[in-house]
């Protein structure tokens, strides 16, 4: 006979974990309130903190099963910026005109409500034969070194696994349901310090101007075609987010230039090629200019696809069931943690429209959020059918 328990409402946890103040690294008590409830419904939930990060482990189901879903998302949420330019309270989760209003409502806590409901409910109405697991960072929107990398570092540790996973974060541009993340392109950051010789604006000869040759590095990172796309990527992009010298004076040449690039890479590169062919063209510049050129370079993850198959197909049929709308499978934005999760098993990304996340009044349509726990809660039965 099933379980008649009441079932767990999506907008009203939303809400109470939108009231919860966890900008990033604070935990606010949003993973607090998630082990409480979770617990109850019968969860094994384990916080796994590290380096002042808090994680939290939740599994129902007998540890080593011999097949898992899992879900994965996080509760920490980015600064609220200009809180007089908010309509609502930030961290108030108002309700008006259908929509609920707050930092987090779209990036991800609605999401996270709404896996966590799923689940709960799942396992008491329809107890799988299985495990079904969330993992759940406060560590998503900083450098993300102590989130979901930790849990994965312990559930290693604790022959705990994962046979699929689908991180919930807002992968629908205008329509829900109409996209799906099945990879993601590379992140790489890098540093350039140009070093020359300080003078006076009338000698020029006597100096040697490091913003000539940063100029002219930037401009040919800047053109450069790194690739045309492949089968599934779009083309790399390369950004020139700044170029400084500190330099208040009108009347001086400086002597040191600093310039960032940001590169977005798909599978035609890694990493590492690009970090060689970025310090390439510096050493040319140096040599052609005598200018002085330092490189660093910061690799937030690298390229990676989920080739289309089962899971895919799976998420797609749940989506398309609940909405009537086909998902698109894409590899476009930024970057996710389920660059991490990748490394542990297959996963995917789906989750709602997340045209406000990070902005001010962001915000979700609730009807959305109930639309997005139908989804989670149809793969659920459908992966255990």
């Amino acid at each position: 006979m099933r379980n008649t328990v009441t079932p767990i409402d999506p907008v009203a946890l939303t809400a109470d974990l939108i009231r919860c103040n966890s900008v990033t690294p604070a935990e606010g008590g949003a993973l607090v309130l998630l082990e409480g409830l979770l617990t109850s419904a019968g969860f094994s939930c384990t916080r796994v903190d590290r380096g002042g990060i808090a994680n939290l482990f939740a599994r129902w189901g007998r540890p080593g099963a011999n097949r898992s879903f899992g879900f994965n998302g996080h509760t920490d949420v980015v600064p609220v910026g200009d809180i007089a330019a908010w309509t609502h309270d930030p961290f108030g989760a108002a309700i008006v005109d259908g929509w609920m209003y707050g930092r987090g409502a779209t990036d991800m806590k609605s999401g996270v409500a709404a896996f966590a409901a799923a689940a709960i409910d799942f396992i008491r109405q329809t107890p799988p034969d299985g495990a079904v697991i969330l993992a759940i960072t406060g560590d998503e929107e900083d450098i993300a070194a102590d989130g979901t990398v930790a849990l994965l570092d312990w559930m290693a540790a604790n022959n705990e696994q994962m046979s699929v996973c689908l991180v919930g974060e807002p992968t629908c541009p205008n329509v829900m349901g109409e996209m799906m993340k099945v990879g993601r392109r590379g992140s790489l950051t890098a540093h350039f310090t140009a070093r020359g010789v300080q003078g006076h604006s009338a000698y020029p000869h006597r100096a040697n101007n490091p913003l000539n040759a940063m100029v002219r590095l930037m401009d040919k990172l800047a053109t450069h075609e790194l690739d045309t796309g492949t089968e599934h990527f779009d083309p790399s992009t390369l950004a020139i987010t700044t170029i400084d010298t500190g330099n208040t004076a009108t009347n001086v040449i400086p002597a040191t230039c600093r310039a960032t690039v940001n590169i977005r890479f798909n599978d035609c590169h890694s990493g590492a090629s690009i970090s060689d062919w970025l310090r390439a063209e510096a050493a040319a510049m140096q040599a052609a200019t005598d200018i002085q050129f330092g490189v660093t370079t910061t690799i937030s993850g690298e390229s990676f696809i989920t080739p289309p198959g089962e899971l895919s197909a799976l998420v797609a049929k749940a989506v398309q069931a609940e909405t009537g709308v086909t998902p698109v499978l894409s590899t476009s934005g930024g970057t996710s943690d389920a660059r991490f999760v990748k490394d542990h098993c297959p996963v995917v990304e789906f989750g709602l429209v997340g045209k406000t996340m990070h902005q001010v009044d962001e915000r979700v349509e609730v009807a959305q959020i109930h639309h997005l726990k139908a989804i989670y809660s149809r793969i659920l039965a459908d992966y255990f059918a």
